[in-house]
C-alpha cells in the first residue's frame, strides 16, 4: 500500500475527511523519522501556510491522529499515531530532546510504565505520561560537540 493510501486510511479511521491539505500534513508527518514542530512542517511544505497547518494539527489532535510532544523546548512537536485505537498504548514511548540541534527523536525500545500502574499520592490521578530525556543526540555527539 502506498503512503498516500496509508495516510488516507489513518484520517478516515480518525473520522477526518481526507482533504488535500490534511493529506499533505499527514504525509509530512509520516515521512519524518522524528516528531516535527509547526515551524518545521511549514518549512517542509511548499503549499501550506502556518495557520492552515496549525488548524490541521489541532483537528488531528482532537481526533487522536497525532500525539503532541512537549519536549521542554517551548515548541510542541507532533507525530502520527501508529496504533489503531487511541485507547491503545502502542504509541507510548520515550522521546529524546537534543540540547544542541534542538530536535526530538522517538526512542521506541525504551519501556514506559502504564499510567494505571503508577503509585501516586492519595488524591492524584494520572491521565497521561510524557517521558522526555534531554542530552546530546548521536549525530551531534559524533561531531564531538559538548
Amino acid at each position: 500500500m502506498d503512503t498516500n493510501q496509508q495516510v488516507i486510511d489513518i484520517l478516515m479511521h480518525g473520522e477526518v475527511r481526507p482533504t488535500a491539505n490534511r493529506i499533505v500534513v499527514a504525509q509530512l508527518l509520516a515521512a519524518s523519522s522524528r516528531p516535527l514542530s509547526l515551524s518545521e512542517l511549514e518549512d517542509l511544505s511548499d503549499t501550506l501556510d502556518k495557520s492552515t497547518i496549525f488548524r490541521t494539527l489541532s483537528l488531528f489532535r482532537d481526533h487522536h491522529i497525532v500525539h503532541v510532544i512537549d519536549d521542554g523546548s517551548a515548541c510542541p512537536r507532533y507525530e502520527l499515531c501508529v496504533c489503531p485505537e487511541h485507547e491503545d498504548n502502542d504509541d507510548r514511548h520515550v522521546h529524546f530532546y537534543c540540547e544542541h540541534c534542538h530536535k526530538s527523536f522517538c526512542l521506541h525500545d525504551i519501556p514506559v510504565p502504564d499510567v494505571s500502574n503508577l503509585s501516586l499520592p492519595k488524591g492524584y490521578r494520572a491521565t497521561s505520561i510524557n517521558y522526555v530525556i534531554k542530552g546530546i543526540c548521536a549525530e551531534c555527539s559524533s561531531r564531538h560537540i559538548e
